[in-house]
């Protein structure tokens, strides 16, 4: 592509040959975008908060059980989770911590730790 002043433009892959021969194309050497990587930090933290949120389920009332368990689902590292969600279920996990005292102090403290990992999404 060129404009009126003789430029010209290239969008894409521009390739020029000049002779030889069994030109075959373009060698690409591109890698396909595997899955999404997790933070190893990331992931023991979340384990680490599942873990501490089973103990802390255990030992507040029914309602907030059924919060927890709520939440649960996106407690994960999974890149399908939205971020919204995520955020939603620490704020929940982390409401029901900061209500029971010294029993929720480690979730609290996982909480927070994931959010730092995650840059407060």
């Amino acid at each position: 592509m060129s404009d009126m002043s003789g430029n010209n433009f290239y969008f894409g892959d521009n390739v020029t040959m000049h002779g030889g021969t069994g030109n075959t194309g373009i060698a690409k050497h591109q890698t396909p975008a595997g899955p999404p990587t997790v933070d190893p930090a990331l992931q023991a933290a979340v384990e680490e908060l599942r873990r501490l949120v089973g103990t802390l389920r255990e030992q507040v009332p029914a309602a907030s059980a059924q919060a927890i368990d709520d939440s649960l689902p996106a407690l994960t590292t999974d890149p399908g989770t939205a971020p919204q969600e995520r955020h939603r279920a620490l704020m929940a996990v982390a409401g029901i911590a900061a209500t029971v005292g010294a029993v929720g102090q480690p979730a609290l403290e996982a909480v927070n730790r994931i959010l730092g990992l995650l840059g407060g999404q």
